[in-house]
């Protein structure tokens, strides 16, 4: 994976509903990679508070440098990274508990409120913290941003119901990742597939490629309500060897019921 990679700023206009809330919004990342998914969120509106995970401390490493690098305000303090892999292990217990939800909300107001007198916080360390502290209550918003095809196909269940089971009722599940066909399918080796549609990377993770229906049975298979769900096809000139690549990604939003 590249050290460095551009911020993904189509994501506020895909997915303009993270902009749409007045009051503060909670946002679990899952699979933060090195930040470029969360930065234009934080970038998009000030009272957004993300909680990004990912099961690579490296990964978590290069988020947190992306973040800092950004030199914007309050981006900061509004970014709390912790290690999970939440296929195997789910995620913590106080993502979705409420027990001192009223003492976190009004500490993360003081915190944000003080930027400018620059307060030192521990908040970004949460995976050290006690299954008592920091409760938040659930989150508004789950992203899965090309991250579910790393998981394999067996445990996408499982993995999906963890994100059903700490939104609150709702929330909006946020998807994107690579569809059928899309180039990096096609250029992978045959001896490469290791299953129906999933192949096996150089780096040892997988890679599966989603048409539609397959999306939509795991989603509204475990609770969430479809309310978009398309491909979206891509084709651009590489400006470095003037060839064309051909991307076919899966796009969909899904909501948590009231």
């Amino acid at each position: 994976m590249d050290k460095i990679k551009a911020e993904r700023r189509y994501l506020l206009k895909e997915f303009p509903e993270l902009l749409s809330c007045d009051e503060y919004s909670f946002v679990l990342e899952v699979g933060c990679g090195n930040g470029s998914t969360a930065l234009p969120i934080l970038r998009g509106r000030d009272n957004i508070i993300i909680y990004a995970c990912d099961c690579s401390n490296e990964a978590l490493e290069r988020a947190n440098e992306m973040i800092h690098a950004s030199n914007v305000g309050s981006v900061t303090d509004r970014f709390h990274p912790f290690c999970c892999d939440f296929s195997i292990n789910g995620f913590p217990k106080w993502l979705a508990c409420d027990s001192c939800q009223g003492n976190f909300l009004q500490k993360q107001h003081d915190q944000i409120s003080d930027v400018k007198e620059k307060k030192e916080t521990n908040l970004n360390d949460l995976s050290s913290l006690g299954e008592s502290k920091c409760c938040i209550g659930g989150v508004d918003f789950v992203t899965l941003i090309f991250m579910l095809s790393a998981v394999p196909l067996h445990r996408m269940p499982t993995a999906i119901r963890e994100c059903f089971s700490v939104l609150k009722p709702g929330g909006l599940l946020l998807f994107r990742d690579y569809g059928l066909y899309d180039m990096t399918m096609l250029r992978f080796e045959p001896e490469k597939r290791v299953g129906f549609r999933e192949y096996m990377r150089s780096d040892g993770t997988r890679s599966y490629f989603f048409c539609m229906d397959t999306v939509r049975d795991l989603f509204t298979g475990s609770g969430f309500t479809e309310l978009e769900l398309e491909y979206c096809c891509v084709k651009s000139t590489n400006r470095r060897n003037g060839k064309s690549m051909h991307r076919v990604w899966v796009h969909g939003k899904f909501q948590k019921p009231f």
